[in-house]
């Protein structure tokens, strides 16, 4: 009972929210227990990445390297550490070492190493002390450490000649696995990394309005900018809802680690922008904050993944500036949990609505693995349940 009060009283301090608020928040974790439950029961260690009739289907099979992989284990791993629960552990490792084959093939992996391993061997070391999940971690970060052009600067995105000069801002939630690296050897260079990339993202992605690029193609030789391509959002210069939740997530956590100001300035005006936009849709987010008004497209994931970067953000700024990043994330959680939550057990997936690009038809309104990961980290982070996982 003590430690129960004693945890109630640090998740009041650590983000404040109102009664009504803190039981709402209750009452959707008890959702999460129960479906999360189920889910596990039925997947297991296979590894999803959407929905087919309500059920999941598993990128194990023909598509191991798929850059999601890392987000079944993920929650996993954050609901083993909310609840105590062995049998996630056993799922999550059993993906963590389906995963190997990718490290031992090594061709198909490139920026994306950071979704992967974070969320599997890195928080198995994390909450277990696994000697063979760290070098499994370790693998990854030199993996992604080995990709950087010390000429322009920058990590190169996917693989591929017509892509060396390309970066996306996607690159900003990988890169924590560089800053564990430098923490777990106490070797500077993978922290050196990950601050070019974030000062590459910082010069060429981030707009002065806070709004974010999603692909910048660079000069291999020099790092300067020749295009920008709309990539997943509707066009160039428009604005792509999950880019700007990368942006300001990644920004955050940059910050985290460093403690460069710089960084924490970059997450606030990304997720300014953010708030200002979701307001225009009632704390529902579109798919691309500059799309046409119609046909109305949404995302979901970006919502899950911002909230999780606004939470993140309250941690970092003072007593008077938290309650706007707190509000902004409660907002957006509520109205997508009101609107676009399925909490039948005998369904997989929880958050419906997201939508993988603008102009993927086949990829518009689903479910996707990583919109459930960073719903389910929100609200863990509201109770104080969470762990670091990035």
């Amino acid at each position: 009972m003590l430690m129960d009060q004693q945890k109630r009283r640090f998740c009041i301090m650590r983000y404040q929210i109102g009664k009504d608020d803190e039981t709402w928040v209750k009452e959707v974790y008890d959702k999460i227990v129960t479906k999360m439950s189920a889910e596990c029961d039925r997947t297991g260690d296979k590894i999803p990445y959407t929905t087919v009739d309500g059920k999941f289907d598993d990128k194990s099979v023909n598509d191991l390297d798929w850059w999601t992989n890392g987000f079944w284990p993920g929650i996993l791993w954050q609901m083993y550490h909310a609840t105590g629960e062995e049998k996630y552990m056993t799922a999550a490792r059993g993906v963590e070492e389906k995963l190997d084959k990718c490290l031992e093939e090594f061709t198909g992996l490139h920026h994306d190493v950071g979704f992967m391993w974070l969320h599997s061997a890195v928080a198995d070391y994390r909450l277990t002390g696994n000697e063979k999940s760290r070098v499994r971690g370790l693998h990854a970060a030199s993996t992604l450490a080995g990709r950087f052009n010390p000429a322009g600067r920058y990590i190169p995105a996917w693989n591929g000649e017509d892509r060396i000069g390309w970066i996306i801002i996607d690159c900003m939630m990988n890169i924590p696995i560089l800053y564990w690296a430098t923490d777990e050897l106490k070797d500077p260079r993978f922290e050196m990394v990950a601050r070019a990339q974030a000062d590459k993202e910082l010069e060429m992605s981030i707009r002065p309005d806070g709004s974010s690029n999603h692909i910048c193609c660079l000069d291999p030789m020099t790092g300067e900018m020749l295009d920008n391509p709309g990539g997943q959002g509707y066009e160039s210069g428009s604005s792509w809802s999950r880019g700007q939740a990368w942006a300001l997530y990644g920004f955050a956590l940059s910050y985290r680690h460093t403690k460069d100001q710089k960084y924490l300035d970059a997450a606030k005006r990304v997720a300014n922008y953010f708030i200002a936009n979701l307001v225009r849709s009632d704390f529902l987010p579109l798919c691309d904050f500059r799309q046409p008004a119609e046909p109305v497209y949404y995302d979901s994931t970006a919502g899950a993944c911002a909230a999780c970067g606004f939470l993140e953000i309250a941690e970092h700024v003072g007593e008077y500036e938290k309650p706007l990043y707190i509000d902004a994330a409660m907002r957006v959680l509520k109205a997508m949990e009101a609107n676009w939550c399925d909490w039948d057990p005998e369904r997989d997936s929880i958050l419906q609505m997201g939508n993988e690009a603008y102009h993927n038809e086949k990829g518009r309104h689903i479910s996707i693995i990583y919109g459930d990961y960073f719903f389910i980290e929100a609200i863990l982070r509201l109770l104080d349940k969470d762990f670091l996982i990035w």
